[in-house]
């Protein structure tokens, strides 16, 4: 089973709240990645950094972009994103843009989301989740 690390594990990691290093030597044998939504809100976060803070955070997202190996949302996910959004929607049932593409990422690969956020993706029939 594949492990999609959410941007809200990553972000506690930097934080200092959350051991990324042991949960990723515990899972080695499981494998994770994270998605390209995730490596964008990272590097986003990087660009929005006060000068200051700025070196500290690209540097800690470059080690994780070095580390951690990146799925891509291809036509797959892009099928799964427009079904499950379009039932959402139907349901009245809302999520992030970002989160529902990072779910349909999820879900295309048949990995589960460690996440620290998990009522952003309560609402997706079928997607695994660990909660960190």
């Amino acid at each position: 089973m594949e492990i999609l690390i959410d941007s809200s594990v990553l972000i506690a990691a930097e934080r200092g709240a959350f051991d990324l290093g042991s949960f990723l030597d515990q899972h080695a044998e499981d494998g994770f990645a994270i998605s390209a939504v995730t490596a964008s809100e990272m590097l986003h976060g990087v660009h929005r950094a006060n000068p200051e803070h700025r070196p500290r955070r690209e540097a800690f997202v470059e080690h994780l972009l070095s580390r951690i190996p990146v799925v891509a949302f291809d036509l797959v996910a892009a099928r799964i994103h427009a079904r499950v959004w379009a039932d959402l929607a139907c349901k009245g049932a809302g999520l992030g843009a970002h989160d529902l593409l990072i779910a349909a990422t999820a879900l295309a690969t048949g990995a589960t989301v460690a996440t620290r956020d998990l009522r952003s993706f309560s609402n997706v029939p079928g997607l695994s989740t660990m909660a960190l």
